[in-house]
């Protein structure tokens, strides 16, 4: 009889075996997780301070096929608020670490990202990552350092502390990683480009290994306001929440407890709720046993007396903001754009913004959909995600006369909570909720509506335009053939008749503003006769 073996591995160890979990699958896979991750880190620095993005990404080939697998040099540098020098070795080598384990709206959710694209590029080079940072201070903190897989602990290889005379703040990564850019390159700039439509005061620019620069300019200089940190809601704590929540706690009454350990629960609504439950208010938290921890969670759960959580914090884009970023990279003929109320679900608050767009720079028929969550583009797994559904098996596009062998449309979902329930750690699509799924649905038949009225319109304006130009085409022969019989020299003037019946026609169609109908007057043609001679 062979008897097992009971061993422990570390979290970095349990992700260097099953990176393909973390979105690294692939060389083409794994080169396009790691310029996503170090962007959103960088994003995430920028906005937690309130400063305006700017972020430079460089790709290199050093060596290997330019076709096929190979090694590339990633440097990234953004100005956001930097890491403390004492912080640097633990936030970029040491997996599960991080800022981003707070109850607010962020980019990252793991503590995952930026580490796992470092631990993919000490695997596949075996080399050090550099990292210089700065929080404004008098000095620059430059680490060389690698990841111990085994232990979990950052090994460094050298430190620097250098002058910062003139206040430089940000951040500098730069390591070495195996990647496929032929394969790549098109998702790479698609999430570049995407990531410029959502967060459109963000100034992005990327030096690929081919020699080309790409420039994704900001188009507006606000930004969304700033989530805060939140306390959890009731209706999503279960009892390992509670017990953490309990272990902690300095409050002496349950009453205490429940007021200033969760969001939204005042005194009156406290009060209610312990009676409902059947427990003391004046009983030490401390005290509870283990069934009466369950006790108190199922109760929470099935009490209809809270509030439901509010929205401070998160931080949505806004119309303005989304239909900005939709005109400046999809340059469309008609965007409508609408955000959601906050809703909920588990008790933990998200909001739905969607946009939709018509023609112009959208050249491709059908519908082209464009998935978002906490501004963060999603490229992979699209039929898996809950938009998807929703946009291709909830909605009949005919209703809306919108033909799909013709019409260019683009959809753009939205979705920011504190949690979004992604599917996997790769965070490439979202769980159809149904409160979730309701709202998507709910936000692109808003915007599906405006669409309707705009292809209407448009149809009208096509249909006079027509009129118009067989007007123009027969009033001159008329009013030679009436000259001719009148025996007059001089044929009357019919453009001002063409203007009149144009003007009339136009009056009749709803919601054409005066600049489409000086437009359509304009592009119309103009009757020109020239004058009959006798014989």
């Amino acid at each position: 009889m062979v008897m097992s073996k009971f061993e422990e591995i570390s979290p970095a160890d349990f992700f260097y075996r099953n990176r393909d979990i973390a979105g690294f699958s692939n060389p083409a896979r794994a080169l396009y997780s790691t310029i996503r991750e170090l962007v959103e880190n960088s994003l995430d620095a920028c906005e937690s301070i309130g400063v305006l993005p700017d972020i430079y990404i460089s790709l290199r080939h050093v060596k290997g096929p330019v076709d096929g697998t190979a090694v590339y040099r990633v440097k990234i540098l953004d100005n956001g608020s930097g890491i403390p020098g004492s912080k640097i070795p633990l936030a970029f080598g040491k997996v599960l670490y991080g800022s981003k384990y707070r109850l607010k709206q962020t980019r990252g959710t793991f503590g995952l990202g930026g580490t796992m694209a470092i631990l993919y590029g000490q695997i596949t080079t075996n080399k050090a990552v550099r990292v210089v940072s700065s929080t404004g201070g008098a000095s620059m903190y430059e680490y060389e350092l690698t990841i111990d897989i085994r232990r979990n602990r950052p090994r460094v290889i050298r430190r620097r502390v250098h002058k910062n005379p003139n206040g430089w703040r940000g951040t500098l990564v730069e390591f070495y990683t195996e990647g496929d850019y032929f394969r790549s390159s098109f998702r790479i700039v698609e999430y570049l480009k995407q990531t410029a439509m959502v967060n459109p005061y963000a100034e992005i620019v990327f030096a690929d290994p081919r020699g080309r620069l790409y420039v994704f300019e900001r188009c507006v200089y606000e930004m969304p306001p700033p989530p805060k940190e939140t306390l959890p809601h009731p209706y999503g704590v279960d009892v390992e929440t509670i017990q953490r929540l309990i272990a902690h706690t300095e409050t002496k009454t349950l009453l205490d407890f429940m007021t200033k350990h969760f969001h939204r629960v005042g005194k009156a609504i406290a009060s209610k709720f312990l009676e409902a439950a059947g427990l003391n208010p004046k009983l030490n938290p401390k005290r509870l046993g283990r069934e009466d921890v369950v006790k108190l969670v199922h109760h929470m759960k099935s009490f209809k007396g809270f509030l439901p959580p509010d929205a401070s914090c998160l931080s949505p884009l806004g119309e303005e903001l989304l239909k900005a970023g939709i005109e400046k990279e999809l340059k469309p003929e008609f965007v409508a754009v609408t955000q959601r109320k906050p809703s909920s679900y588990s008790g933990y608050p998200f909001i739905v913004e969607v946009g939709i767009a018509y023609g112009g720079g959208i050249t491709k028929p059908g519908i082209t959909l464009y998935r978002f969550s906490n501004k963060i583009p999603l490229l992979y797994d699209e039929a898996s995600d809950v938009s998807w559904k929703v946009v291709n098996q909830m909605i009949d596009w005919s209703r809306y006369k919108v033909n799909l062998n013709v019409d260019p449309v683009a959809v753009i979902v939205h979705i920011c909570s504190t949690r979004i329930p992604y599917k996997t750690v790769g965070k490439e699509f979202i769980a159809d909720r149904p409160e979730i799924e309701r709202e998507v649905l709910n936000g692109v038949r808003t915007v599906a509506r405006r669409l309707m009225l705009h292809l209407s319109r448009k149809k009208r304006i096509q249909r006079e335009k027509k009129r118009l130009e067989v007007f123009g085409k027969y009033l001159d022969k008329l009013a030679l053939f009436s000259t001719k019989l009148s025996g007059r020299r001089k044929p009357p003037d019919l453009k001002p008749l063409l203007v009149k019946i144009a003007k009339i026609d136009l009056a009749e169609v709803e919601g054409v503003s005066e600049a489409e109908k000086r437009a359509i007057l304009e592009e119309s043609p103009v009757v020109e006769v020239k004058p009959y001679e006798k014989a």
